[in-house]
């Protein structure tokens, strides 16, 4: 099968390589997917770059966790009606090495999801990590009908989610965005209001937009760079959930002001999620795509002969939505 991987670290253009690997065999149960989209995402390049340096002790790696295709056949204990089932698949390569970046992928069947009839491949690759992610931050601490909840972020990949699972759920949203386009599209998603994150204390626009009111949570992309402002702004007893800190990629809390405003830190990644949030984030991911209540944004689609240069528009960034590798 034609895939894309890399043997050792360093630059997309330097390691990564595009070519014929084995098509790999369907274990007990598992299921064969013909991959049509890989969605790259920025763990995937950060694991290229090397942030796990063991990652290549037991060999190359085909890199992504995300995508969609068709099952093709199943393995022992897997219902032979599967075969020819569309799916989004997600953790494809998190505790294992062969990734979506590939024509093929055989991997646990709960792992490979059906995607409706009326959703795109490409909107298939951007499901794993992105909608999984933002659906955690937003339930994983309860009910949120009536509540305020802040997305930072609100035009990145995760904060696009973020914003129309929690209004969806009933709760009002306050977003952040650097600019006039990022602003109508938080407000398009259905924030109420938008701040602006890049003027210095923005904490105190937040508190304007909801008539001195803080927030009740808080879905945030930039923990470390983010803590002091989100501290002006959040109420007692409320939920900071983030999936990020680029910026500042070591934080320091200022543990007593935390503890004295009860506040509890929440910090997501789809691989670690209990399973039961997983099902629950698939079932209203599944509902939404039947319904067309949810939206999405594809940025780029390039060919899997072009991998690296996915990877390089991960890191370069200046844009919203999703890289998707085509497998056509």
């Amino acid at each position: 099968m034609k895939a894309g991987w890399f043997e050792k670290f360093g630059e997309a253009e330097d390691v990564i390589k595009v070519g014929e690997q084995p098509k790999p065999s369907v274990g007990v149960g598992q299921v064969l997917v013909k991959l049509a989209t890989s969605g790259v995402n920025p763990s995937d390049v950060k694991k290229r770059a090397g942030a796990f340096p063991n990652l290549l002790d037991n060999g190359l790696v085909i890199p992504h966790s995300d995508g969609a295709g068709t099952i093709e056949s199943v393995g022992k204990g897997v219902p032979e009606s599967r075969v020819g089932q569309r799916v989004w698949v997600y953790q494809a390569q998190y505790g294992r090495l062969l990734g979506t970046a590939a024509e093929y992928i055989a991997l646990d069947a709960n792992r490979a999801v059906a995607l409706p009839d009326n959703t795109d491949f490409t909107v298939g690759a951007c499901l794993g990590i992105p909608a999984m992610t933002a659906h955690r931050c937003v339930h994983a601490d309860g009910d949120v009908r009536g509540k305020t909840i802040l997305v930072t972020g609100g035009a990145g990949r995760v904060g696009y989610y973020a914003i129309q699972w929690a209004k969806m759920a009933g709760a009002t949203v306050i977003a952040t965005a650097s600019n006039a386009a990022d602003k109508a599209l938080c407000i398009e998603l259905g924030a109420s209001q938008v701040v602006n994150h890049r003027q210095p204390n923005w904490a105190k626009q937040v508190l304007q937009a909801t008539e001195g009111r803080r927030i009740d949570r808080v879905v945030d992309v930039e923990f470390g760079a983010n803590l002091p402002e989100v501290l002006n702004c959040i109420a007692p007893s409320g939920v900071i959930a983030t999936y990020s800190s680029t910026q500042v990629q070591q934080p320091s809390l200022p543990f007593l002001q935390m503890m004295f405003m009860d506040l509890t830190l929440r910090m997501i990644i789809v691989y670690a999620m209990p399973e039961a949030a997983k099902v629950q984030a698939i079932n209203d991911i599944t509902a939404a795509l039947k319904a067309e209540t949810l939206r999405h944004r594809i940025a780029h689609i390039v060919p899997l002969d072009s991998l690296s240069q996915g990877h390089q528009l991960i890191e370069q960034g200046g844009f919203g939505g999703c890289v998707v590798i085509s497998m056509e």
